[in-house]
């Protein structure tokens, strides 16, 4: 199965928020995290990063559909991470080792080192899949609420996979 990325724009706003309802409902469901979580965002959000000239947003696509979106940060600063936030994939993709390629489609597009993400700790399957590409967890966390707790990430150029 192929993997490509295709750069969204501001009039590709509407979609991605969409999108990114649709993947993190059941999550937002699950924990609770009403003031963090991507599926309660405003699409106003999503309008003001695609904004941002430091902000690159692609669809995540397997041949013409649109099977997720991620959204990389990356200031374009040597010794500066880049930043993955947030990477989703729609429910009827998930599991197929889609983030995967995505994820290394970006790093090979924006430089293989300096890379951090943060994502839930309970969920077992996300740690597995960045640990799995050489992501190593800094010792921090975040407590959002007595369901969730984010631990953040980071991949230096030594990690590689």
């Amino acid at each position: 199965m192929e993997v490509t990325l295709l750069r969204a724009d501001i009039d590709n706003a509407k979609e991605l928020h969409a999108m990114q309802v649709e993947a993190f409902k059941e999550l937002l469901e699950k924990y609770q995290d009403f003031d963090t979580s991507p599926a309660n965002e405003n699409m106003e959000k999503i309008e003001a990063r695609l904004k941002q000239d430091f902000t690159f947003y692609y669809f995540i696509c397997i041949g013409q559909q649109k099977a997720g979106a991620i959204r990389i940060i990356d200031k374009k600063e040597n010794e500066k991470n880049k930043r993955i936030s947030p990477i989703f994939v729609l429910p009827e993709f998930q599991g197929k080792g889609i983030a995967q390629k995505a994820i290394r489609l970006c790093e090979e597009m924006h430089g293989n080192e300096n890379w951090e993400l943060d994502t839930i700790l309970q969920e077992s399957k996300n740690c597995h899949l960045y640990e799995k590409m050489g992501y190593r967890q800094t010792g921090k966390t975040k407590v959002i609420n007595e369901r969730l707790t984010l631990t953040f990430y980071e991949k230096k150029e030594a990690d590689r996979t």
